[in-house]
């Protein structure tokens, strides 16, 4: 990583003229503007310090991007995210295709791919939370144990199990998603989308919250935890989307 012993300064022009990008005649694709580029990096390389800060994931696992019109900006594989400098930009086409920068893109880029071109999602995060993954190991679907349900499009499903990386593990968690804005992953972890990098963060967030009181709840010996039916759900999706502020 030898772009991480530039100064400060000098990493941030380079990123600024988006190093690396394959323009016209390289036969590459195009990618957004620089400055463009630079401050959804800037927000992606926070959001996934974050998921270690909140204990989402350990070490390099898990993986975070943001769609910038039709370039996806993602986290490279096997790169520790507080060692992530501000000219490790790494950018690629919907069809995977290398645009921006110079490092490998993560293991999980068709995981990440699939979801951008089956859905309006300009955001994807994905971790391997302990108490989701926990679940994952458990059930079929998270039991509707809080509204917050509701957030995520309905009861959370679990995809089928395959090995990282495949085109096999994207195809199943797009069945998962199906109607929803997040699944679980069988023995692997969580996957969320928004319209934001903030929105996609905060329902993985939830996610892991909510499995965490499923689990909480469940573990309490000769007691069962009460469940929301599909009425109390829908009730709680309306109120939700009235949620915060206007404007």
């Amino acid at each position: 990583m030898a772009e991480e012993h530039r100064t400060g300064q000098k990493a941030e022009g380079a990123v600024r003229g988006v190093p690396g990008t394959r323009g016209e005649g390289s036969g590459g694709g195009s990618a957004p503007p620089g400055e463009e580029v630079a401050d959804a990096w800037a927000e992606l390389v926070a959001t996934a310090r974050r998921t270690v800060a909140d204990g989402l994931v350990v070490g390099t696992s898990g993986n975070v991007s943001v769609r910038v019109g039709d370039t996806v900006l993602v986290t490279p594989s096997g790169v520790p995210y507080d060692r992530l400098a501000t000219a490790d930009v790494t950018g690629v086409d919907l069809t995977g295709r290398p645009v921006i920068g110079t490092l490998v893109p993560t293991s999980e880029l068709p995981l990440h791919l699939a979801v951008y071109r089956t859905t309006d999602a300009r955001a994807v995060v994905h971790t391997h939370a302990v108490h989701a993954t926990a679940v994952s190991t458990l059930v079929d679907e998270l039991p509707a144990i809080h509204y917050m349900t509701a957030a995520l499009g309905g009861p959370v499903r679990v995809a089928r199990y395959a090995t990282y990386g495949t085109p096999e593990l994207a195809e199943n968690t797009l069945r998962a998603l199906d109607g929803r804005t997040g699944c679980l992953m069988r023995n692997h972890g969580t996957l969320t989308h928004g319209a934001t990098l903030a929105q996609a963060y905060d329902r993985t967030a939830q996610l892991e919250w909510m499995c965490r009181v499923w689990l909480t709840a469940s573990s309490v010996p000769g007691l069962t935890p009460t469940l929301l039916g599909p009425e109390q759900l829908a009730e709680a999706g309306e109120r939700l989307r009235g949620y915060g502020q206007r404007g």
